[in-house]
């Protein structure tokens, strides 16, 4: 099975992004400001906390943008904040041609968008339909992969739509930032959007960051103060900004691991093969040769292994995760619910993940 999993950034890479995140922090923050709880409340002549305008600044400076919002939803609030800016309803979205993830699926309901979807691997094919439907007002591109033959490269794919029609670009960027050289408003987009629950922070802020003409809007439509990100939960979206890079480095140094170990050195004798893909994060598939994926699933939660994601790499996902394969694989193959399953190592390093593997198979089988 051919996999195209995104390229991570090295463990240097990593520190580099902790050090220049620190040095943007430093820039716009005080010792003393940031050894605090931050301001709460709309504060006059800014209508939002004071600590939260700073935090945006940033993450802005930091991912080499003109501006950044903290938004209410997640990275799903961010993806449908992003969109709001740059279209209306019954306006026409170029998406690629692939499952789109359902909560944008939602938001795409919601905003009362129509779709037109171009095969985003093959850039004559985005040329043929840009051409085809000059009613395209904006695109929408998911940096990690919708299906599992993905293969695209995002600076291309944005190029492309560009040079076809000067449009705006949301990107959806979950699961990528922090883990990838650039980010899509940093590769040409317009609009880069994730969850920083995903990244270290706190539940249910999402970001979005990239052209200020686009972020002034969603400014002006956040005035209310329910809608505000507090002071406190911006320096918590920084404080996970900080330490998520080195530690998205260092589980996918264990996925590298365990793909060696377990196919070139065959250490475990029951799994046929395993490789990486971004099924949505990054993550090790196991195919075993046998059927016994849902026994091992539940021999794996007995013995630590997380049985369920809670914002996929949030703070509390500690223990690899241990989980059934995703929708997309098991819609191409009903069988592979029983021979394959899916393992991210969170904060576990490959000893433990192959450990708990043999334990399991051997509960399983003996």
């Amino acid at each position: 099975m051919n996999t195209y999993p995104l390229e991570s950034i090295s463990l240097d890479t990593a520190m580099k992004f902790q050090f220049r995140l620190v040095d943007c922090i430093m820039e716009e923050f005080s010792g003393s400001e940031f050894l605090t709880r931050g301001d709460l409340g709309v504060v006059p002549g800014l209508n939002k906390p004071e600590t939260t305008l700073k935090a945006e600044k940033v993450i802005a400076k930091f991912f080499h943008a003109e501006s950044a919002i903290l938004v209410r939803g997640s990275g799903t609030g961010a993806i449908r904040y992003a969109l709001y800016s740059v279209m209306k309803s019954q306006d026409t979205l170029l998406v690629h041609k692939a499952p789109v993830y359902s909560t944008t699926r939602t938001t795409i309901d919601m905003l009362g968008l129509k779709t037109v979807s171009a095969d985003f691997n093959d850039l004559n094919d985005i040329e043929r339909v840009m051409k085809e439907h000059p009613e395209i007002k904006a695109a929408l591109v998911q940096v990690t992969r919708q299906s599992l033959e993905d293969r695209y490269d995002l600076k291309e794919v944005i190029a492309k739509i560009k040079d076809c029609k000067d449009i705006p670009i949301v990107t959806d960027d979950n699961y990528a930032v922090m883990k990838i050289n650039e980010i899509g408003c940093e590769a040409g987009g317009d609009l880069a959007c994730f969850s920083t629950f995903k990244l270290q922070g706190p539940e249910g802020i999402g970001c979005v960051v990239g052209k200020k003409e686009y972020i002034d809007l969603l400014i002006k439509e956040h005035y209310s103060g329910g809608s505000q990100t507090q002071g406190w939960e911006a320096l918590e979206v920084l404080r996970g900004l900080v330490y998520a890079p080195v530690s998205l480095a260092i589980q996918a140094m264990t996925n590298d691991e365990c793909v060696r170990r377990l196919n070139d050195e065959h250490e475990i004798e029951e799994i046929k093969s395993a490789f990486l893909a971004n099924a949505q994060s990054k993550v090790l598939l196991v195919e075993f040769k046998e059927p016994i994926a849902k026994k091992v699933l539940a021999e794996a939660e007995k013995m630590g292994g997380l049985r369920n994601p809670v914002g996929a790499e949030s703070k509390y996902e500690i223990p690899p995760l241990f989980y059934r394969v995703s929708g997309t694989f098991r819609a191409s193959d009903p069988t592979i619910d029983d021979r394959m399953i899916r393992i991210n190592p969170n904060r576990a390093g490959a000893d433990t993940i192959i450990r708990i593997l043999k334990e399991s198979i051997k509960k399983v089988t003996s």
